[in-house]
């Protein structure tokens, strides 16, 4: 979702592009701009490609407030053969409405050198995606000269043939004349390519002027120029030594509401400084800053009051003009962030923002600039929002949510409560954008499920809540910045006149309505062409098209341009025929609002409005450079001839609101590719012989069809004679006579829910239920339920049918609840334990006030409530545990009830887990493998397992999976365990045979005091417990493999495998085997394995007896148990013996094998056949799952206390211990 748009000046820039070849001169910029829902919209700030989430992306428009207004910028790379490339600009964040505008920017303007006219249409209302921002984004947008094509030949051609003459026009041919023009050249300049004006204004006879070199190799500005002119542009003076010679300056910005209050900003690459100047640019003061500016926003009515964005996505606020700067706050949205609406916030220092939190949400909050603390700031909406989607225009403030792939937009009226806003049905929007907010009314452009490259045109309710349908698939076309153009624009002066660009069967044809969208007819074509020959053209097979572009350059006057001061004068390029077309296009013109149109020109001019649209101006668009403009007091029927400079100039642009209240304007170019910078002054007041008097005008009536009432409304405006040559004054007045009509059927829209028929006839839609009231009715109450009809917003009829088509009142009946619902704020089924869950309970229909609500979360606990008032921000709620909870909503009144339920997850997050396998395992044997996570408790888990090479995880909702290994070799084993936002995962390898042996081990007790028990401690002892078997034995070193296991006390596994690549002779190899665990067990049992951990700590390696008490500790501190154990090692000395004399099995050593009948896997020993011989097996030893809790544990070292009676003193965090 992105701005509406306010008036724009005459020279209103829209948007970055513009076509020239030599220089963009963006005056005001967005001085007046308008905000878009989503990438189209109307005359707003430029959008870039959307990235979208969600979505629908709320884009602010850019005011008054935001950049200065007569500010102009030019780059002229073509022309100096240089690439023309983009360039960063600082972005405006937000701002306050100006007034009503016409139209929407185009994708491109049409003024300059070597730029041809665009060969596709943009639309008239623009807007933008979530993005960062552009390089080309900022009002203060500069050009970027387009490749001169075909159509740039053929203006070329006709240039030559025709700059000449006059042009072709209804009246007279024109007469050569002179008007007086003085020349300066910006010597030292020429290397500049791009350039910034700005005139004071309003009895003001400065202009000021940066000019800049932006080297586009190195993408920053290398040199720049400050010029200053105090008589309307005759001459000017270089500034460079009041801000620093040396000093690179990249933007100038004038205070809006303190025209005299000068911003220039250093280059961020050479240095982070602001110059301050009071008195018009005259003298500036340096202050350095502590960040880099992206963007400014002045505030509405405070001169001194200022916001900066930086690049580091920080805002800043300054109380007096960017002296001193102090931090708001931090992870703003770019370009999402408004001053206070006066007359709708209580404080004037107040400031909307869209903050960014680190889980990819954003939320709305606001806070004043001096006290915006975390204790003050507030959130109008509690629930996150889309990022990139708040947008505060005018009594509105709009905001997009997403939840289950959907997205839901919500309005908030005059800061009221935000209610969400109703669409039809089934329009499931995939893209919206807001295209106006004027006169209490929200005009957006929604893109539905089954449409491409059109979108359908709603208009709501004065709240700005409930949408029906204006038109639909009015065209959209790509800008050269990737924004969604909109081909709809409004009409200044009068208010309800709409032009669209409707696609027709694959054509696009350009309609026009009076009544804001009620009803819409094609254009009538001329009735002569220029040459006075009738042109046969009949509806509805042959009409006018217009293309519906206003000019992103503020010194082009676009595709299209109607003017507030002269009401129902409209100049737009188009054809006639049977579709819009692109070539053999003309400037027509409307001197009645669109009732009747002429043709002025054959080919593409730029036609401007002079002396408050008492006049125009017209030049040539052409590459060539040109001598002539020509201008016309009798709307277009006649024109004259002016020469204005005697060398042929390179135009690039005019600066012609200026000459609104002085009669002068001034025209940038130059007079060859790589001359200086040159701004003719012209002055045109010689060609106003007088002031107008009463006698020089005339009335005129607006009609539609011949029906004089328009909008519920008469009205007859003045303007001046044609011929009389005389100069209208900043006090005239178009409209003379206002008065109201009585109401017939075309001041009444359908209402919402509603679907016209016929011409006049509005029937319930299929899915909407006329009967049903509003939820917020109650019984013993009334509501005023539709008659299908509402009047047209801002429509003043009176009596008539009115009282037929204005709803009626009505009791509000009782209605049982239906269509109860219940979700999560941020419309996700997972939530942390230990944080706040919140809840929304939804019902469509049903009596809010006499309904009790009881919620149970599903963890023993419920609320109730008499009523939905308390509920409406949400009921919140702790789980103190995980897992899967129920949560139910019960609604019920004395009609009836109804349920809804809520599976939710409660969990916690996952901090380790530690995948459990065995070390070695047998070929086509299955083997148990699972994964311990860390905290406990944590609710439901998804677990997913690779194993080997496999790029597809078998995924499991248990800890535990069994698995068999088709073949011998080493194997990967990974686990991945899901909980809400979290993952980890765990990597084991594990190695396969046919067959293997194995002994457990055990170690003198000074081993673990030294114990860290760590993954990493364990894997290098193992390497040195191996290292020194092979030293006292003659086995191979890749048949020896040793796993410590965590926990304490230190105990092992030592595994004898089979040779590699030996599977034969397995009898042989079995006997190999037995020979090297002989050979082990003789050096384990004679005191040869032992290494020195440390100096002076020697540790002995044993073979694992039948009691895990500890060894003989070699410390004198322990003589008696040393005692004990040294009787034990005799004992089971002699017990080995006899064993070996009578070439029994040893019980304790284990041998793994694949067995024939795929039994499990069992400790084998010949011993075992007898009831009276002593069994071992591992559930003597320590349990895997307290080996994992002892892993997981944190062992306090450094207590002199003997390790076999140490304690952890840390309990293992549970996450269920909230």
């Amino acid at each position: 979702m992105e701005a509406a748009r306010t008036e724009r000046p005459a020279a209103w820039l829209g948007a970055p592009l513009a076509r020239t070849g030599l220089l963009l001169l963006s005056t005001w910029v967005l001085a007046g701009a308008e905000i878009t829902w989503g990438a189209a919209g109307g005359p707003g700030r430029p959008g870039a490609p959307a990235s979208r989430p969600p979505v629908l992306p709320l884009a602010p428009r850019a005011v008054a407030s935001r950049w200065p207004e007569e500010l102009a910028m030019a780059r002229r790379g073509t022309a100096l053969g240089r690439r023309p490339g983009p360039e960063l600009l600082p972005q405006p964040g937000g701002g306050e409405k100006r007034g009503k505008t016409g139209g929407a920017p185009a994708a491109s303007s049409w003024w300059g050198q070597g730029a041809p006219a665009p060969r596709k249409a943009g639309g008239t209302r623009r807007s933008r995606r979530a993005q960062p921002p552009s390089t080309l984004e900022s009002g203060d947008a500069w050009a970027t000269a387009l490749d001169d094509g075909p159509r740039a030949s053929l203006t070329v051609d006709k240039g030559l043939r025709e700059e000449g003459k006059a042009p072709r026009a209804g009246g007279a041919a024109a007469v050569d004349l002179l008007l007086p023009s003085t020349s300066f050249a910006l010597t030292g300049d020429s290397a500049h390519n791009q350039a910034m004006v700005h005139w004071s204004g309003h009895n003001s006879s400065v202009i000021l002027i940066l000019t800049k070199l932006y080297d586009f190799n190195l993408g920053s500005v290398t040199e720049s120029s400050l010029w200053r002119s105090t008589d309307f542009g005759t001459t000017y003076e270089k500034l460079n030594d009041k801000v620093g010679l040396k000093t690179v300056l990249s933007y100038l910005y004038v205070n809006p509401t303190n025209k005299r209050k000068i911003m220039l900003l250093s280059d961020p690459e050479m240095e982070s400084s602001i110059f301050i100047s009071s008195d018009e640019g005259a003298t500036y003061q340096k202050y350095r800053l502590t960040f880099f500016i992206q963007s400014l926003l002045f505030h509405p009515k405070q001169e001194d009051w200022v916001l900066a964005y930086s690049l580091d996505q920080k805002l800043y606020s300054s109380m007096d003009f960017g002296r001193r700067w102090q931090l708001m706050h931090e992870r703003i949205t770019p370009n999402r962030f408004y001053w206070s609406v006066a007359g709708l916030d209580k404080e004037a220092d107040l400031v909307h923002m869209e903050v960014r939190t680190t889980d990819g949400y954003a939320h709305y909050l606001t806070c004043r600039i001096q006290e915006c603390s975390e204790t003050t700031r507030s959130g109008p909406f509690v629930r996150s929002i889309d990022i990139s989607s708040l947008v505060v225009q005018d009594e509105y403030i709009f905001i997009q949510v997403t939840s289950g792939g959907r997205a839901s937009y919500y309005v908030s009226y005059r800061r009221e409560a935000f209610t969400q806003i109703k669409l039809p049905k089934y329009s499931l929007p995939k893209d919206m954008h807001i295209i106006s907010t004027d006169e209490n009314q929200v005009f957006a452009a929604v893109q539905e499920w089954n449409q491409n490259d059109t979108y359908n045109l709603y208009i709501s309710d004065t709240r700005g809540v409930y949408f029906t349908l204006a038109m639909e698939n009015i065209k959209s076309s790509r800008g050269l910045m990737g924004n969604i153009i909109i081909e709809l624009y409004e009409v200044a002066g009068i208010k309800g006149i709409f032009l669209a660009n409707k696609k027709v069967d694959e054509q696009v044809k350009t309609y026009i309505t009076y009544n804001k969208g009620r009803d819409w007819r094609l254009l009538q074509a001329p009735d002569v062409d220029l040459r006075g020959s009738p042109v046969h053209c009949l509806l509805p097979f042959c009409s006018l098209h217009l293309h519906l572009q206003i000019s992103e350059n503020p010194y082009s006057s676009g595709r299209i341009s109607s003017k507030e001061t002269a009401p129902g004068l409209v100049v737009a390029t188009g054809n006639i025929g049977p579709e819009l077309s692109y070539t053999d296009i003309g400037v027509f013109i409307s001197s009645d609002g669109g009732n009747t149109w002429r043709q002025i020109f054959d080919e593409e001019y730029n036609v401007w409005f002079l002396d408050w649209g008492g006049a125009l101006v017209a030049m040539r668009h052409t590459p060539l450079p040109v001598r002539h403009l020509w201008v016309s007091f009798d709307e277009g029927n006649s024109w004259d001839k002016y020469g204005f400079t005697s060398v042929p100039l390179f135009v690039d642009g005019a600066l012609v609101e200026a000459g609104v209240e002085t009669q002068i304007m001034t025209v940038f170019g130059h007079f060859s590719l790589r001359s200086e910078w040159q701004l003719v002054k012209v002055d045109y007041k010689s060609i106003f012989s007088r002031r107008c008097t009463k006698e020089d005008y005339q009335t005129w009536h607006l009609l539609n069809q011949g029906e004089p009432c328009v909008m519920g409304e008469r009205k007859i405006f003045k303007k001046r004679r044609p011929g009389a040559q005389c100069a209208l004054g900043r006090d005239y007045s178009g409209t003379v006579v206002s008065e109201p009509c009585v109401c017939a059927d075309w001041d009444f829209e359908c209402d919402y829910g509603y679907e016209r028929h016929g011409e006049a006839h509005c029937m319930p839609a299929f899915w909407y239920n006329p009967a049903s009231p509003s939820k917020d009715c109650s019984l013993g109450q009334s509501y005023l339920n539709s008659t299908g009809y509402r009047r047209i917003v801002s429509n003043n009829c009176t009596d008539g049918l009115r009282d037929k088509y204005t709803a009626k009142a009505q009791l509000c009946p009782g209605k049982a609840p239906r269509g109860l619902h219940v979700v999560t704020t941020d419309g996700r089924l997972v939530a942390e334990q230990g944080h706040n869950a919140t809840f929304v309970i939804l019902m469509e229909e049903g009596d809010l006030q006499r309904t009790n609500i009881q919620l149970d979360f599903g963890d023993g606990i419920a609320v109730s409530y008499a009523n939905f008032s308390p509920i409406e921000d949400g009921i919140r709620h702790i789980y103190k545990s995980a897992g899967v909870f129920q949560v139910t909503a019960y609604a019920e009144n004395s009609l009836g009830s109804d349920t809804a339920v809520l599976f939710l997850h409660v969990v916690c997050p996952v901090e380790h887990v530690h995948l459990r396998v065995p070390v070695v395992a047998v070929r086509n044997k299955e083997v148990n493998i699972s994964a311990v996570v860390w905290p406990s408790q944590l609710g439901t888990l998804t677990y997913f397992w690779w194993f080997g090479n496999s790029t597809k995880p078998l995924i499991t909702l248990e800890s535990s999976i069994s698995f068999t290994f088709p073949a011998e070799g080493s194997n990967t084993i990974t686990v991945q365990v899901a909980a809400g936002n979290a993952l980890i995962q765990d990597t084991k390898n594990i190695a396969v045979h046919e067959y293997f042996q194995s002994q457990l081990l055990s170690f003198s007790p000074n081993l673990d005091y030294h114990n860290p028990d760590i993954p990493e401690w364990r894997q290098d002892i193992g390497n040195v417990i191996k290292k020194a078997l092979l030293k006292v034995t003659n086995v191979p070193e890749d048949q020896v493999l040793v796993a410590v296991f965590p926990g304490l006390p230190t105990s092992a596994e030592l595994f004898i495998l089979p040779p590699r690549n030996l599977t034969e002779r397995r009898k042989g190899n079995e006997e190999d085997l037995e020979q090297f665990v002989e050979m082990l067990f003789n050096a384990l049992n004679q005191n040869l394995v032992q290494f020195e951990l440390k100096p002076g700590v020697q540790v002995i390696v044993y073979v694992t007896q039948l009691t895990l008490a500890p060894l003989v500790d070699p410390s004198a501190g322990h003589s008696s148990s040393a005692m004990l154990m040294l009787l034990s090692v005799v004992f089971v000395g002699l017990a080995v013996f006899l064993i070996y004399k009578f070439k029994r099995k040893i019980p304790w050593i284990n041998i793994y094998a694949q067995v024939q009948h795929d039994k499990e896997q069992e400790m084998i020993g010949s011993v075992s056949q007898s009831e009276n011989a002593p069994k071992i097996t591992l559930s003597d030893f320590t349990e895997p799952e307290e080996l994992m809790d002892k892993e997981l544990d944190t062992r306090v070292i450094g207590s002199i206390t003997p390790i076999a009676n140490s304690e952890s003193t840390k309990e293992i965090p549970n996450c269920t211990s909230v």
